[in-house]
């Protein structure tokens, strides 16, 4: 088994060019296929517009809010202890909170019967600030799973 070397240094990110906003630029990231960033920002700016002409509310606002309400506080680990497989809860880095409530609203966006992206983007996002949602739903999952498993959280290290 190698060994590892060393700390790696996060990279630096620079804000969008419209909200200068570095969440928006790991958002805008995540949601780009085959290099195509051009076309995620699109896809995302153009939610935003969506989202104003449906609610009339500040779309970044929205957008915010939704990504607040879909970050996971818990989640469990795997650990296996003499020869059993344990469900540990463990809390969540901020780090890892906001990569998984990215993920979600992607994924969970993707899955959407609307017609375009945009428009999946958009509703996706409504639901999530209101608590509702395919992502609010994984959340809830994954915290019931934390809760139920309580018991072992004395095996987390």
């Amino acid at each position: 088994m190698s060994r590892r070397r060393g700390k790696v240094e996060p990279r630096e990110i620079i804000g969008d060019p419209k909200y200068n906003d570095k969440v928006v630029t790991k958002f805008i990231n995540c949601l780009m296929v085959d290099g195509k960033k051009s076309v995620a920002e699109s896809v995302f700016y153009d939610a935003l517009e969506v989202i104003n002409k449906k609610t009339g509310a500040d779309p970044f606002q929205v957008f915010q809010e939704a990504l607040e309400n879909v970050k996971p506080q818990v989640e469990v680990k795997s650990r296996r202890v003499g020869g059993v497989t344990y469900q540990v809860p463990i809390e969540v880095r901020p780090e890892r909170r906001l990569a998984l409530g990215i993920r979600w609203l992607i994924r969970y966006s993707r899955d959407r019967n609307e017609k375009s992206m945009k428009n999946k983007l958009a509703a996706e996002f409504m639901e999530a600030q209101k608590g509702t949602g395919s992502a609010i739903k994984k959340k809830e999952d994954i915290r019931k799973m934390a809760d139920a498993n309580k018991a072992f959280s004395h095996y987390r290290w």
